[in-house]
């Protein structure tokens, strides 16, 4: 939709009022059938941002306002009665930064466990023991797991991809 929109306001010769057509992304890195798979996602799925330069009065101009609206795919703008809810410039600025960063980090790895939950070792010296979660860190792809060893409780770190929940 985004590229669809962008290409009508282009041809429309409307780009000049709407500079900017962005679909906000995050990078996500998965564990799918054993594989770890990287990924664009959407943060906010079904929305499109758009920026628009604003009338004298402080209107989205008529004839974008209709160029937008009739774009296949667009249902509405989110506001009172269908009319454009601005963003604030600080939540423009944190989104944009935060889309800037995704590019320069590492991806983040999405890890379904949380604290608390139980889990079996799938891989490794301690393969087929099970425990519980008792923290999570995706910054690192890491599980901090407490396994019972000889009737003592031991906390282990393992990669997110060893565990899978019970």
């Amino acid at each position: 939709m985004q590229t669809s929109l962008s290409r009508r306001l282009k041809i429309a010769g409307a780009d000049t009022v709407v500079p900017r057509v962005l679909v906000p992304m995050e990078v996500v890195t998965e564990l799918k059938g054993g594989r770890k798979r990287t990924r664009k996602k959407k943060l906010y799925p079904g929305y499109v941002l758009v920026e628009i330069e604003q009338d004298e009065d402080g209107n989205v101009p008529r004839d974008v306002w209709f160029l937008v609206r009739e774009t296949a795919g667009v249902g509405d703008f989110v506001g009172k009665h269908g009319a454009p809810e601005p963003l604030g410039q600080d939540e423009v600025d944190q989104l944009l930064r935060s889309m800037e960063g995704d590019e320069e980090k590492a991806p983040q790895v999405k890890i379904s466990m949380k604290k608390g939950d139980a889990v079996k070792i799938k891989e490794g010296p301690l393969e087929s023991f099970e425990g519980v979660v008792d923290d999570v860190i995706p910054a690192k792809g890491l599980v901090r797991v407490t396994v019972t060893i000889f009737g003592r409780a031991t906390p282990v770190e393992l990669e997110y991809w060893q565990v899978e929940s019970v």
